[in-house]
């Protein structure tokens, strides 16, 4: 198991992509650090990750302001003294032609899936950049590179997330630090209930799929990095 004594921290930890990442890391051997907003479901998680033989830190936190996720971060460093994987995971997503859509959902998705990113990789980069290791994962979207109708905001904030972390790679390769990112397309997670006409479910990614992707990512060699992660269920764009 690569990651044997590593620590992970993963946004999005309580359901979906995060909740596998966490669990599939944990299971390779990560002392895991979750982060969401729901207690209920990351205490969820935790019991799940320990009750099969791993370590598990719950967490509860609110990626989006600055002062939650520096304590975040502290506490898990306080805890584990180390950061070797922070997977960004947490995201939210709504959909609407641009001229239908609301600037609140444009704010929260901005404020999530890309200002949550940053906070959360400008909190554990000291500890990173101290040791010249570390892997950031940003979790994306293949709308970075598909043009999808009625994905404006979304769309925004996945690239947005695409370009920092392009930029965060360069910088950060002097010191040690690997940044990827893994776009998955549609995954089967909670984010399609209550969507009218969503594909088929069941020709979607699994979230376990998408969680061994990001395994494969963390634990390369460190003399290798995967900076950019495109998987589709195999039916493509559904």
């Amino acid at each position: 198991m690569k990651l044997t004594g590593q620590v992970a921290l993963v946004t999005g930890a309580g359901r979906g992509i995060g909740r596998a990442i966490a669990a599939r890391l944990a299971r390779d051997g990560a002392a895991v650090a979750l982060a969401a907003r729901s207690a209920a479901e990351l205490e969820a998680v935790a019991r799940e990750i320990e009750q099969a033989g791993g370590r598990a830190l719950a967490m509860p936190t609110d990626v989006r302001h600055e002062g939650a996720v520096d304590a975040l971060a502290r506490r898990v460093l306080g805890e584990w003294q180390r950061v070797d994987v922070l997977v960004n995971a947490a995201g939210v997503a709504t959909f609407a032609p641009v001229t239908d859509s609301k600037l609140d959902d444009w704010d929260q998705m901005l404020a999530v899936n890309l200002r949550g990113a940053v906070l959360c990789c400008r909190a554990v980069l000291p500890a990173m950049t101290a040791r010249r290791r570390g892997t950031i994962i940003n979790v994306g979207s293949v709308v970075t590179g598909r043009s999808l109708a009625g994905s404006a905001a979304y769309t925004a904030s996945k690239y947005g997330l695409l370009g920092f972390s392009r930029v965060l790679a360069e910088e950060m390769r002097p010191h040690g630090v690997r940044v990827g990112v893994l776009s998955a397309g549609a995954t089967d997670t909670s984010l399609w209930d209550g969507m009218s006409g969503p594909p088929a479910r069941d020709r979607m990614l699994r979230a376990d799929q998408v969680a061994e992707a990001a395994l494969f990512m963390a634990g390369l060699d460190p003399n290798a990095t995967l900076e950019e992660m495109i998987l589709l269920p195999a039916g493509g764009i559904l």
